[in-house]
């Protein structure tokens, strides 16, 4: 799944688990809207364009992911430039 709010113009890199399965505080959101999964929340870096203001940035992103699911509830945690 794609992000709603912005647009993802390059790969993304540096990807790390932050969180998985019981220790994500979502899980039960997680299991009733998307289905039971493997859950991991995982942070990377990237560039991308915001859909309302057109700015291209470099942005630390969060998200969830499982296995396959994919990727949901994209969030721009803080604009690297």
């Amino acid at each position: 799944m794609q992000p709603e709010d912005f647009e993802l113009l390059s790969e993304i890199s540096g990807i790390e688990p932050i969180s998985r399965n019981r220790s994500i505080r979502e899980i039960e959101y997680l299991n009733r809207r998307f289905g039971k999964g493997r859950w991991r929340k995982l942070k990377g870096t990237a560039t991308i364009q915001y859909k309302h203001s057109g700015r291209v940035v470099r942005a630390e992103l969060h998200w969830y992911e499982a296995h396959g699911i994919g990727a949901v509830k994209w969030k721009v945690k803080r604009e690297l430039e």
